[in-house]
């Protein structure tokens, strides 16, 4: 025979069995939605990108990553920020594929360039990407700053897809005084 704090004990059980499931589908309906609403703030997300190279070359229009990273940082900012990274040879596409391509609206970009011990920045306009094997070779229009044929460790800092002249972009008020 059962005495009450059994019948208790058994009831409670009984109780969090039936209720505690949909207690926990309650509970991961908000983390659903948030991870929806995060998606969709990610596809509407504006991204910046990031390519290291070991060193560059520069000559007759033509700017070469010299032992690239086979990755591309790429984040963003609010609302959501997101901070990833994709292959390099999955970047190169961006000029071809889509609506908002770089074919239609290159980017600019700035390049920063370590020499010695001192950084030189040029803001420049990129095209027709070229990926053969750890080089990157882009076509590029210099809008601001002096190329130097030769730099040592260098990183270039690619302006959003779709916004070119994001106020938050250097590359993009550079863009915005050249026009201007």
């Amino acid at each position: 025979m059962m005495n009450r704090r059994s019948l208790m004990t058994a009831t409670t059980l009984l109780v969090s069995l039936i209720v505690a499931p949909g207690l926990v589908r309650a509970a991961e309906e908000p983390a659903k939605k948030e991870a929806v609403k995060t998606e969709e703030a990610a596809k509407k997300a504006d991204f910046l990108f990031v390519q290291s190279a070991q060193s560059i070359h520069y000559a007759d229009g033509k700017l070469t990553l010299k032992g690239v990273s086979p990755t591309t940082i790429m984040f963003s900012d609010r609302p959501v920020r997101i901070a990833d990274h994709m292959a390099t040879a999955r970047f190169v596409p961006f000029w071809s594929k889509g609506k908002d391509s770089f074919l239609s609206d290159p980017p600019n970009a700035s390049l920063s360039i370590l020499e010695g011990d001192k950084v030189k920045d040029v803001v420049v306009v990129l095209r027709d990407p070229e990926l053969k094997g750890d080089e990157l070779s882009y076509n590029i229009r210099v809008l601001e700053g002096e190329m130097p044929a030769t730099g040592g460790a260098a990183s270039l800092f690619i302006d959003v897809i779709g916004m070119p002249l994001t106020p938050m972009s250097y590359a993009g008020a550079a863009r915005r005084a050249y026009r201007y």
